[in-house]
């Protein structure tokens, strides 16, 4: 019997869309270790055969120089649009393991809720797009309501480097009207969120050098120069003690929000007071003087060390001399400022404030920019109908402090905009220990997704 709509079809099936996504996040797909390639693999043709269970064709497993693309379309619904389905199978290490309440890549269900590593980030949110496909040709005999197109990647967490190439080579084939991304959050429990801003990123690599090897520290203390102090240094006066950046020019091209926009953002559900004790966990926030909380993580730039590494950690004493270290650091940028542009004036403000004996070298990871998107689309508009009806409130427009570099990438190649529609919660731990994801949101995401692309189909 043919279900009578896709609430009942995802109700009858729950049990077996959990069990399927726990089967996936067993996976260890760790991008960013070699020797968690095979997982990676692994969890690439995990997607690929769920998307051919789902009913969709021409399914591929794209090899690239470092892990595979997935790729998939259903494309028999002329004169309807076509929606890019966009998500990645790819995880950040566990580390630390000790954290864990249980093991990361052993799924746990504890209140309500997946406790796993890529749990919301971004297997539990990419696998919705999946089986809301599934539920609408449940739903339909077969067919779909409008075209569908999927690219799932898994080096997100590493940059994005082969679909960044892939994407400008093959516009006709990933031609669409919009992409669909979810790989974000609601603002907060049980608000319907669409986001229309991401920032941008510039991720670095700063490697110093002093001496030429590792020296005692009793016979050339005082004379030789030391890298970790010497990074140390330089890092310290990347920032004032305000948390205001001092790159010269990186405020240059910074636009301010609106004033309709900082308004809407007064009437969110927020507490500065909660987001410092339950979401940071800290004594007291930092930042910008005269800028809120929701400007500091939006609408500013950032400049964070995310680690450092030299000389001696181990057990034990070891005085030594490091003769190198090296320090993980991003800038997050907002619109209008340009990486290229940024990156130059990184580059300069470390030539300039590297101490005596020390000799630098900037790095460059990753870089993408800024991104906007337009409420007035008429995806969005359906989105955010559809959001409300499903939650039963008004949707709310945010944007994001974090970076999604494809959405750039969509807009820059295929002059498509992104509806950013996610279930993630604030506390879900996105690539901390104890990542976890609501098991009710990841049903009422199926639902939700598979009511746009119906809704959307239907208006056209």
């Amino acid at each position: 019997m043919v279900p009578s709509n896709v609430d009942t079809y995802v109700r009858q099936n729950e049990s077996r869309f959990l069990e399927e996504l726990l089967a996936f996040l067993r996976i260890p797909s760790i991008s960013t270790l070699p020797e968690h390639k095979g997982d990676v693999a692994q969890a690439a043709g995990f997607v690929a055969e769920s998307l051919r269970h789902a009913g969709l064709q021409n399914v591929e497993i794209i090899q690239t120089r470092k892990h595979p693309l997935v790729y998939a379309d259903w494309l028999h619904a002329p004169g309807k649009p076509t929606v890019l389905c966009y998500g990645h199978y790819d995880v950040q290490p566990p580390d630390p393991l000790e954290l864990w309440e249980s093991p990361p890549f052993e799924p746990s269900l504890r209140d309500g809720n997946i406790y796993a590593r890529g749990a919301c980030d971004d297997k539990g949110q990419m696998y919705m797009h999946v089986k809301a496909v599934e539920s609408l040709r449940a739903v339909h005999g077969g067919a779909l309501p409008l075209n569908i197109k999927f690219l799932i990647e898994g080096e997100e967490e590493v940059g994005g480097e082969s679909i960044s190439e892939y994407v400008p080579k093959h516009k006709d084939k990933l031609k669409a009207d919009v992409a669909l991304v979810s790989d974000t959050e609601l603002f907060a429990d049980g608000v319907p969120t669409l986001c229309i801003g991401l920032r941008g990123l510039v991720y670095l690599e700063i490697e110093a050098r002093g001496p030429a090897r590792d020296l005692h520290s009793g016979m050339y203390g005082g004379a030789a120069p030391n890298a970790v102090y010497g990074l140390i240094e330089l890092l310290s006066k990347a920032k004032d003690a305000d948390g205001r950046i001092q790159i010269p020019g990186i405020y240059d091209n910074v636009a301010s929000p609106e004033p309709a926009e900082i308004e809407s953002w007064k009437a969110l559900p927020f507490s500065e007071e909660d987001f410092r004790r339950n979401e940071v966990g800290a004594t007291q926030l930092t930042g910008e003087p005269g800028q809120s909380v929701l400007a500091r993580t939006w609408a500013r730039p950032t400049f964070e060390v995310h680690g450092i590494a030299g000389g001696f950690t181990g057990a034990g004493a070891k005085t030594v001399i490091p003769a190198k270290a090296v320090a993980k650091v991003s800038l997050r940028l907002v619109p209008k400022q340009q990486p290229d542009r940024v990156l130059a004036m990184v580059k300069q403000w470390v030539q300039e404030n590297t101490p005596k004996g020390i000799h630098t070298e900037v790095g460059v990871l990753s870089a993408g920019p800024a991104i906007s998107v337009n409420p007035d689309h008429p995806a969005i508009h359906t989105a955010a109908s559809v959001f409300s009806e499903v939650f039963g409130k008004p949707t709310v427009f945010i944007r994001s402090g974090g970076s999604i570099p494809i959405v750039g990438e969509f807009a820059t190649h295929l002059g498509i905009p992104t509806v950013l529609m996610g279930f993630g919660l604030p506390d879900d731990g996105l690539h901390s220990p104890n990542e976890k994801y609501r098991i009710s949101n990841y049903y009422e995401g199926i639902r939700t997704i598979a009511r746009f692309l119906e809704a959307y189909g239907e208006s056209r």
